[in-house]
């Protein structure tokens, strides 16, 4: 799996979906997504997160889902910076 930056309309907001690994077992799995939100000041800076949650695969792909159909759009601008 890769990692997803979107970012809204105004292109004020990103949310970050990357893997999450699960290393507390003796064999790690990804079964789960990490979801990082954050805001964007300038264009030209790093962006400053505000947070992050893991979420189950299923409830990060609808949440993906609902924010592509409200109009966010997946970027590689600040690809940089993570």
């Amino acid at each position: 799996m890769k990692k997803f930056t979107l970012i809204n309309k105004n292109r004020s907001r990103i949310k970050v979906f990357e893997p999450f690994e699960d290393v507390s077992r003796p064999t790690p799995s990804i079964n789960a997504m990490m979801i990082s939100y954050g805001c964007v000041y300038k264009k030209s800076s790093k962006p400053v997160m505000k947070g992050s949650r893991v979420e189950t695969i299923e409830a990060a792909r609808k949440e993906y889902k609902r924010l592509l159909e409200e109009g966010w759009k997946k970027t590689s601008i600040f690809r940089s910076y993570f």
